[in-house]
């Protein structure tokens, strides 16, 4: 039995709190969901396993040059990216999401101690979620070209501990630079870029030059290899490190090691001070009377569309999760940008692409507005009736649809007003379409389960994913021709049908 109080007591602690915000995320914090999370799991696996054969098969047993160092690097920084920014994320979390803070502070036990063990656990955690989407390549690169292909697991490991690391200085130099009060929002901003930048930034850089969002053209590219370094460069070590090479991989591992002990060593001691700054800043008297502001008379549906659009903006973890979708649309409109001087041809790549976005935005701002109600029954006693108040609900969210993607599609309709056209009404259908379905499957749920409201309803989830894929496909055939845009349409019609039928009689 592990005594009370030691390192290994509390490395258990974190890690049975981790799990159970995994579990909970999960499973909508439903026990009996339980098995179905497993099988599901077992099927993703499953299936990314035949993904990652048709993907990678080919490369395992690839002769060692310029090529495959690029490759490997190229997806190893884009990994490590998306890392940092989860760990980011978990930091930001651990500072102000955690309510155990005066417990630990009053308790005897050793706090650099506990928080030490908690910015490890953080690291653990982003290991822990890059392995289902990484292992299954490199299952198929050991089994198509041997075990040297083994060394990616340890730099998965190497970059989960720098990635923590990276997370922790951040995070501490962002309350040095600008306070606590504003380091919430910050940070969570540039998780949100730092996940997206590297894409982002391949396929901005793909446009310019070949005119195409395909990543794979820049780094496949005479021009990138011709000027990258030479094979035996440092810059080659974490590829090496992959490829098996003992001396590489030893090397990356000792110095994302060092980097997480220096991390804790620095931050540990003064971490319980930064999360008291934290917690303080939002309840401090100077912020409640900056935050005052004179009453405004208006109508009840103005009321609660300013409400909706008030807690939006003020709430960071929601910011954080809609500005990545926001962010993929900076790749189209460049493309747009582009394709002025270069005649329709990305014009039919770009109509899909803006309403797919907008349906998935649309999805996710409606579940805040109609589902995540933290006070359901203030506004339901308020003398308004519920339609008006539904009413209110969906025009904020479409609002705010119209000031996202109207300066793309006036662009568009400008350089090709039918695609423009087409474009307009596919936005507004799938925006209109995802926030159906989450007035059909709309339960209670808090602002902070945002996460999980993938796991709310599956069948909501995968109805609005499906409406939006068809939306799209159907604005895409119906910028070619409207008559053959009558069978996507059908199909889109379909699910949404099947949608509103297999809905809660309770949300009818």
């Amino acid at each position: 039995m592990i005594a009370a109080g030691t390192a290994l007591w509390f490395a258990r602690h974190e890690s049975r709190l981790a799990w159970r915000d995994w579990l909970a995320m999960m499973t909508a914090g439903r026990r009996a969901r339980l098995r179905s999370v497993a099988v599901g799991f077992a099927a993703f696996i499953v299936i990314m396993h035949a993904v990652a054969y048709a993907v990678v098969g080919r490369v395992a047993a690839a002769p060692l040059d310029k090529h495959l160092l690029v490759s490997i690097t190229a997806t190893l920084l884009l990994s490590w990216l998306l890392m940092i920014s989860q760990a980011t994320e978990s930091m930001t979390r651990a500072f102000y999401a955690r309510a155990d803070l005066d417990l630990i502070l009053a308790s005897p036990a050793a706090a650099a101690k506990i928080f030490a063990l908690r910015i490890a656990t953080v690291a653990l955690a982003v290991g822990a979620m890059a392995l289902p989407l990484a292992a299954p390549f490199i299952d198929v690169l050991i089994l198509r070209g041997g075990f040297r292909w083994l060394g990616a697991y340890g730099v998965i490991a190497a970059m989960a501990a720098a990635a923590a690391a990276l997370a922790v200085a951040l995070t501490v130099a962002l309350f040095r630079l600008i306070g606590p009060r504003r380091t919430r929002l910050v940070a969570q901003v540039l998780a949100a870029l730092i996940g997206a930048a590297f894409v982002i930034g391949l396929q901005l850089v793909a446009i310019l030059s070949y005119g195409t969002l395909s990543q794979a053209s820049i780094l496949q590219s005479a021009a990138l290899v011709a000027i990258a370094p030479d094979p035996g460069s440092v810059v080659w070590a974490p590829a090496r490190a992959v490829l098996g090479e003992a001396t590489a991989l030893a090397g990356v591992l000792a110095a994302a090691l060092a980097m997480l002990a220096l991390a804790i060593a620095v931050v540990a001691p003064r971490f319980g001070d930064y999360a008291v700054a934290a917690s303080g800043a939002a309840a401090s008297p100077a912020n409640r009377a900056k935050r005052g502001r004179a009453f405004r008379v208006a109508s009840p549906r103005q009321a609660l569309r300013r409400k909706e659009w008030l807690l939006l903006r003020r709430d960071p973890w929601l910011i954080s999760q809609t500005l990545m979708q926001m962010l993929y649309l900076v790749p189209p409109a460049v493309l747009l940008w582009r394709s002025f001087a270069g005649g329709g041809g990305a014009y039919h790549l770009l109509v899909p692409v803006l309403v797919m976005a907008a349906g998935q935005l649309a999805g996710g701002l409606a579940w805040l507005s109609i589902s995540g109600e933290d006070a359901p029954d203030l506004v339901a006693s308020a003398p308004v009736p519920p339609r008006a108040i539904l009413r209110a609900k969906v025009e904020a969210v479409l609002a705010v649809i119209a000031v996202v993607f109207a300066p793309l599609v006036a662009a568009l309709a400008v350089a090709s007003p039918r695609h423009g056209l087409v474009t307009a009404a596919g936005i507004v259908i799938a925006a209109a379409a995802a926030t159906a379905i989450q007035l059909w499957f709309r339960t209670p749920a808090k602002r902070s389960q945002f996460r999980r409201r993938q796991v709310s309803s599956r069948v909501a989830t995968f109805a609005e994913a499906f409406s939006s894929i068809a939306w799209a496909a159907t604005s895409a055939v119906a910028a070619v021709s409207l008559g053959l845009a009558l069978a996507p349409a059908l199909i889109a019609v379909a699910v949404l049908a099947g949608a509103r039928f297999l809905s809660p009689r309770k949300a009818a």
